[in-house]
C-alpha cells in the first residue's frame, strides 16, 4: 500500500514524497514493538499443533487480538503527539508539513493493523496462508482504487495516500475477521498465554523497535542532505520491498515449519527447512537482483522519479541495493527459522547490534561528511545486512538453537498441561495425568535433541 500511495504521491513533487517516507517509516516505528510480540503467536500456534494441542490456538488468538487493541489505542495517541514535531526535523520545512499530514491521518489505522497482526499471525501459525493473502489483496485494490480517486482524480495528494491506506487496511481486518467471527465472539484473555506470548516475542518487539529506530536515523541523516536525496532514498525503498517481502513470506513459512517440528520433537526436520527456504529465497532475489542491475533506468521512470538529478540517484541507489539483495533472503530466513524455533533474545541481540554499529555510522560519515549522499547510507545499509546473514547462519550450522527449542517446547507444555481454576476440582485426576504424560515428553525431547 505505502508503495502504492508513495508513486501516486511522487507526481506531485520531491517534498511530497520524502513527507510521505518520513511518515510512513515513524508510523511503523511505533507499531513495530506491537507487531514483534504478536509476531509470537505464529511460533507458539504452530508448536501447539505440532504437539497435537491445536484447541490452545483460540486462546492465544483472543489474547493476542486484545494486546492489540490496547498497544494500538498507545500508538494511535503517541503519533498524534509527535506529528506536529515533524516540521523541526527536517531541513526543508515542506517535506515536515506533508509527513507531519500525512502521520496524523495514518495513524488512525493503528489498532486496525495490530488486530489485523493478531488475526493474520494465528491463521499463519495455523498453516492456513490463503485467508490472510485474500485479504491483503482485498486491502490492496481498495488502497489502489481510492489512491486514483483521492490523488488523481481529488487532487488530495499526501492527505489522499494516507486516507486510502486507512480504508485499505480496514478492508483487510474486515475481509480476514469475517471467516473468523464466530472465534472473535468469544475472545478472552489469559494470563498464562499472555505471559507466553510476552515471553516469545517481546525479544523480537523490542529488536524490531531498536531497529527501526536505527532505519528511522538513517532516513533522518539523508533527509538533512536534500528533499532529492530524501525521495530517492523513500522511492529505491518501497521498490526493495519487491524483493523483501517474498523472502518474508518465505521466512514466515519457515518459521511456521519449524515449529511445528519443534512442537513434534522433530529437531532433525530443522535443518532441511531452513535450506530449501534459503535456495528458494536466494533464487528469487538473484533473479530481482540481475533486473535490479539491468532495468534501473525504466523501474526509476515507473516509480516517478524520472526528472533530472532524481532520476540518476534513483538509478544509482537502485544499483547499490542490487548488492544486498540474496543476502537480505538470507538474513531474513535465517532470523524466521530461529525464531520458529524459539530462539528469540540472539537474533535480536545480533539486529540491533549490526544496525546500530554499522547503517546510522556509515550514513553520517560516507554519506553526510564525505559528500556520498544517500548512496553513502545504503552502503551501510549493505554491511549490515551481510554482517547478520553471516552470524545468524553459522547458529543455525552449529545448532546453536537447540537449547532455546527445547526450552521453548517446555514452556509450550506446562501451558497446555494447566486447566482454568474453576476446573481444577472437576478435573484435578484429568490434570495430573495430562502433566504427567507432558513430563514424560518433555524427558524423551531432551534425550531425542542430545543425540541428535
Amino acid at each position: 500500500m505505502t508503495l502504492v500511495g508513495t508513486a501516486f504521491v511522487a507526481r506531485a513533487g520531491d517534498a511530497e514524497v520524502a513527507g510521505v517516507g518520513l511518515a510512513g517509516a515513524l508510523s511503523f516505528g511505533l507499531l513495530c514493538f506491537a507487531i514483534g510480540v504478536l509476531r509470537g503467536l505464529k511460533t507458539l500456534v504452530s508448536q501447539a499443533i505440532g504437539a497435537g494441542r491445536a484447541d490452545e490456538a483460540d486462546r492465544y488468538l483472543g489474547t493476542g487480538v486484545l494486546f492489540a487493541l490496547g498497544l494500538g489505542a498507545v500508538a494511535l495517541v503517541v503519533a498524534e503527539c509527535l506529528a506536529p514535531l515533524l516540521e523541526a526535523l527536517t531541513a526543508d520545512a515542506a517535506v515536515g508539513h506533508h509527513a507531519a499530514t500525512y502521520l496524523k491521518v495514518r495513524a488512525l489505522a493503528a489498532p486496525l493493523l495490530l488486530t489485523y497482526v493478531a488475526l493474520r499471525e494465528t491463521r499463519w501459525g495455523e498453516g492456513d496462508t490463503r485467508t490472510p493473502m485474500r485479504a491483503a489483496l482485498t486491502g490492496n485494490l481498495v488502497n489502489f482504487a481510492l489512491d486514483v480517486v483521492l490523488i488523481v482524480g481529488l487532487g488530495w495528494g499526501v492527505l489522499g495516500a494516507a486516507v486510502a491506506t486507512v480504508f485499505g487496511n480496514a478492508t483487510e481486518l474486515a475481509r480476514l475477521a469475517w471467516p473468523m467471527r464466530r472465534r472473535l465472539a468469544v475472545v478472552a484473555w489469559s494470563s498464562r498465554h499472555a505471559r507466553a506470548l510476552w515471553q516469545q516475542g517481546a525479544a523480537t518487539g523490542l529488536q524490531f523497535t531498536l531497529e527501526v529506530g536505527a532505519f528511522l536515523l538513517l532516513t533522518a541523516i539523508i533527509a538533512q542532505m536534500s528533499a532529492t536525496d530524501a525521495a530517492a532514498h523513500q522511492l529505491v525503498l518501497q521498490l526493495s520491498h519487491v524483493s523483501f517481502l517474498p523472502a518474508h513470506a518465505l521466512a514466515e513459512a519457515a518459521s511456521v515449519l519449524v515449529g511445528n517440528a519443534v512442537g513434534a520433537a522433530r529437531l532433525d526436520l530443522v535443518r532441511p527447512v531452513a535450506r530449501r527456504g534459503l535456495a528458494l529465497g536466494a533464487a528469487y532475489t538473484a533473479a530481482c537482483t540481475v533486473a535490479f542491475v539491468v532495468l534501473a533506468g525504466p523501474i526509476a521512470v515507473v516509480l516517478g522519479g524520472g526528472r533530472g538529478a532524481l532520476q540518476d540517484l534513483t538509478v544509482t541507489l537502485i544499483r547499490v541495493s542490487a548488492l544486498f539483495l540474496v543476502a537480505d533472503a538470507a538474513n531474513v530466513i535465517a532470523r524466521g527459522v530461529l525464531r520458529g524455533a524459539g530462539d528469540v533474545v540472539y537474533p535480536a541481540v545480533v539486529g540491533v547490534v549490526s544496525s546500530w554499529l554499522l547503517t546510522p555510522p556509515m550514513a553520517w560519515l560516507v554519506g553526510l561528511k564525505l559528500g556520498w549522499g544517500a548512496a553513502g547510507g545504503w552502503l551501510g545499509l549493505t554491511a549490515e545486512i551481510f554482517v547478520g546473514a553471516a552470524i545468524l547462519w553459522r547458529r543455525i550450522g552449529r545448532g546453536g538453537w537447540v537449547v532455546s527449542a527445547e526450552a521453548s517446547w517446555a514452556r509450550m507444555a506446562r501451558t497446555s498441561a494447566r486447566v482454568a481454576p474453576d476446573a481444577d476440582e472437576a478435573q484435578g485426576g484429568d490434570q495430573d495425568a495430562e502433566v504427567s504424560r507432558h513430563r514424560h515428553d518433555r524427558e524423551t525431547f531432551i534425550c531425542e535433541a542430545t543425540q541428535r
